[in-house]
């Protein structure tokens, strides 16, 4: 089983961690407000029963993977910029596994969807640096050379220009600006031309929910490195936890 919490929704679904493929449907809950520890556990109490007991359901014990939007080192939560600041200091991967009784593998949202299409999507044996930028509530980076993951690099909080790019070029942004399509190509080319910048990447992948309607800007970005968008789309997060779980990564650096 994969979740993946973002700053709006929980996605969630049963996983075949082997081929990299959702089995059944991917379902979705608002996430809490506030999204403190107690209010995620309790959602994700729910919502793991619910997969549990339907036609597909697996063992109610089974482990899970959780992708979390924040900074997770050796379990702890060292940042949480879409969660409740209770979350801070705290060791997410025993917490979560104290409340939902099984073991849970906890990483990084964005570093799970990079582990899912370095392994089983568009970044899948591609050598070199390899940037992935996942664009939703916020904007998430994972970042690979020759297939390793270097964790927890956050390039969403990069400062461009006096700004927070997480607030500025973010997929939410461009809905509350009301901005068109080219205004928010315009931010995404200066965005991800600094990016290129300080990390050089043979590839750049785009996920997030953005991502499936790619070819309103992806065609009109003039970087140098090959830019893709995310096979495995939206369920990139979930199906990067739930191949951690089944691993048996319970700690992740």
């Amino acid at each position: 089983m994969g979740v993946d919490i973002g700053g709006t929704a929980i996605k969630y679904a049963l996983v075949d961690p082997v081929r990299g493929v959702v089995v059944g449907p991917l379902r979705r809950i608002l996430t809490p407000s506030p999204a403190t520890p107690d209010a995620v556990v309790s959602a994700l109490r729910a919502a793991l029963a619910e997969l549990s007991a339907g036609p597909d359901a697996v063992d109610p014990r089974s482990p899970v993977g959780v992708g979390v939007p924040g900074i997770i080192d050796r379990g702890i939560t060292r940042s949480a910029v879409h969660l409740d600041d209770s979350w801070l200091g705290r060791h997410a991967g025993q917490l979560l596994s104290a409340g939902l009784d099984r073991d849970v593998a906890v990483l990084n949202d964005a570093d799970a969807a990079g582990l899912a299409e370095a392994r089983f999507g568009a970044a899948r044996g591609v050598g070199g640096t390899v940037l992935m930028i996942t664009l939703g509530t916020g904007i998430g980076s994972a970042l690979f050379h020759d297939g390793q993951l270097l964790p927890n690099t956050e390039l969403g909080h990069v400062d461009l220009g006096g700004r927070d790019v997480d607030g500025w070029a973010g997929a939410s942004a461009r809905v509350a600006e009301g901005l068109d399509w080219p205004t928010y190509t315009g931010r995404l080319q200066r965005y991800l031309a600094h990016l290129e910048t300080l990390v050089s990447p043979d590839l750049i992948v785009l996920g997030g929910g953005i991502s499936e309607r790619h070819q309103q800007f992806l065609p009109q970005l003039r970087l140098r490195a090959r830019i893709v968008p995310a096979q495995l789309r939206n369920a990139a997060g979930i199906i990067g936890t739930a191949r951690q779980a089944h691993l048996g990564r319970f700690v992740m650096q």
